[in-house]
């Protein structure tokens, strides 16, 4: 049987469950503050606590892999038991891994996280762009197939990233312009919203581009980065439906109360599903 798309996938999660993404992102300074020790047992620790008290009630769930990475091969097991248990319990997983290069080891990075046969099987996954759009094709077209999505960096929540995102491409459009027409044109056909998605930073204001791409657009930058959900119209505009708002350090702090977490939750998923509208 043909698993549903991500896109459609992702619609009936946000419909259902509220937009809100939660970033699963264990590192040191918010162990510590879970009173954790910075090592295998504290990550193992804070991150079943996350799952347990979230998988079950938001739509959308996002490890950052660096964090268990530090760890070896201890931590992507962590990384493997919290995937397979959150969208065991209802939510979907993107896994943060950006991830970008070019021929095999693309397609290397595509079996790993978008091929259902893998440990680390996400429902979606964030990739960079910027050694061209076609080196993402490895990627783009195993998801296809598994019915998982991809989230391509294009206008991020970081200052730094306007030297490239902003940069003029050939056509004397920008290079995140470019980008957002290849990942539009990838969702032409879907009949309820794209499996291809891009990722656009919730502090970036007026962006003065087209985010009209029939996809799902991931909002970091939420809480700690200093936006609010009440930014995401000014942001998205129309597209403010098909936002994805994600927010890490402004809920995870409230741990490790399960209940503070739920209500922490709770609370930005109301806040950002009245700000969309």
């Amino acid at each position: 049987m043909m698993v549903q798309p991500f896109g459609a996938r992702l619609r009936a999660a946000m419909d259902e469950r509220g937009p809100l993404c939660v970033g699963i992102d264990p590192h040191a300074a918010l162990l510590r503050g879970w009173g954790l020790d910075d090592d295998i047992d504290g990550l193992e620790a804070f991150t079943r606590t996350v799952v347990e008290a979230l998988a079950g009630q938001v739509a959308v769930l996002k490890p950052q892999s660096a964090f268990f990475e530090r760890f070896g091969s201890r931590g992507i097991a962590v990384l493997e038991r919290a995937v397979a248990e959150a969208r065991a319990a209802g939510a979907l997983v993107i896994m943060d891994a950006k991830r970008g290069d070019i021929g095999s080891t693309m397609a290397g990075y595509a079996a790993a996280y978008v091929d259902e046969n893998s440990p680390l099987a996400s429902d979606a996954v964030t990739v960079s762009p910027y050694l061209g759009y076609g080196s993402l094709r490895p990627v783009l077209d195993l998801a296809e197939e598994h019915g998982a999505g991809v989230f391509v960096l294009a206008l991020t929540s970081n200052p730094e990233g306007s030297e490239v995102q902003r940069a003029t491409a050939a056509d004397g459009t920008s290079v995140a312009s470019v980008m957002l027409r290849h990942i539009a044109a990838e969702n032409a056909n879907a009949p309820v919203l794209g499996s291809v998605g891009a990722v656009v930073g919730a502090t970036l204001g007026d962006v003065g581009v087209d985010l009209d791409i029939h996809g799902p657009l991931l909002a970091p930058g939420i809480g700690a980065q200093g936006a609010t959900p009440q930014d995401i119209p000014t942001v998205f505009g129309d597209a403010a439906r098909n936002v994805v708002p994600s927010v890490s350090r402004e809920i995870l702090r409230h741990g490790p109360s399960h209940e503070a977490l739920r209500e922490a939750a709770r609370r930005y998923a109301d806040e950002c599903r009245a700000a969309i509208g």
